[in-house]
């Protein structure tokens, strides 16, 4: 009766689960409702509004190789450290085992390092990095202020503010964090900024402060160029999230 849909059928399954993968990798669930219960249209609307962008960035073949062979990268490097020995090679297979969520072996990689070049704040700044995602809070924050006191040196991307706005929270300096939350919102406009902070609103249960800041995700969204949209939607909608729920 359908004899389009029946030779297709299982194409638009296979896509289907790849962009069911790439929304859950990436970070984008948001997408998963469409994909999974408006199969066709969802996923022709995923691939398109997604996924070619990843494909003209040159960054889809990454990920996916990462995805499909992840030990990959970091036997690359293992090799290349025991080939040669240097600080360059170390904090690459650091951050190949970082990229894996094996943060044990890239702290201790990288703490080496630094331990050789106390004075480099890009290894002291990177050493901050993992140590938080390891949710090694103080020792974070420590090498954060570290980098910070460094003459001359001064964090300048928006990830490693809110980095140390997030550790200054972990570590009960809620007044310091709040503080660093308001800077990066200010001067980044950081949706993600918003969201944490919203956060940080609520569990003081300033109730209205916190709904205030998680509108304002929906309102900023579109001072940020189109092609970055795409990356911190999430933001916008793990803020509804929070909306619906209080």
């Amino acid at each position: 009766m359908f004899p389009f849909w029946s030779d297709y059928y299982y194409l638009v399954i296979i896509l289907q689960i790849i962009c069911v993968i790439h929304a859950l990798k990436s970070g984008r669930r948001e997408y998963l409702f469409f994909i999974l219960f408006i199969p066709l249209i969802g996923t022709v609307v995923y691939i398109i509004r997604e996924i070619l962008p990843d494909i003209n960035s040159g960054t889809l073949g990454e990920n996916l190789l990462r995805t499909l062979w992840p030990n990959g990268r970091i036997k690359e490097w293992e090799r290349k450290v025991r080939m040669s020995d240097t600080v360059t090679n170390k904090l690459q297979l650091a951050d190949a085992y970082a990229q894996q969520k094996q943060y044990d072996k890239a702290i201790a990689l990288t703490q080496e390092c630094a331990n050789a070049f106390s004075k480099d704040p890009g290894i002291l700044l990177q050493l901050a990095r993992l140590q938080f995602l390891n949710g090694e809070y103080a020792g974070s924050l420590a090498n954060f202020d570290k980098v910070n006191a460094s003459k001359g040196v001064r964090m300048s991307k928006v990830e490693d503010e809110l980095l140390y706005a997030q550790a200054l929270e972990h570590t009960g300096q809620n007044e310091r964090a709040e503080e660093a939350y308001q800077k990066v919102i200010q001067v980044h406009h950081s949706l993600e900024a918003m969201y944490y902070y919203g956060l940080l609103l609520k569990k003081q249960n300033r109730t209205e402060e916190a709904k205030a800041q998680f509108r304002h995700t929906s309102e900023e969204i579109d001072l940020h160029p189109r092609y970055i949209r795409r990356t911190i939607r999430k933001w916008v909608w793990l803020s509804k999230k929070e909306l619906a729920s209080m």
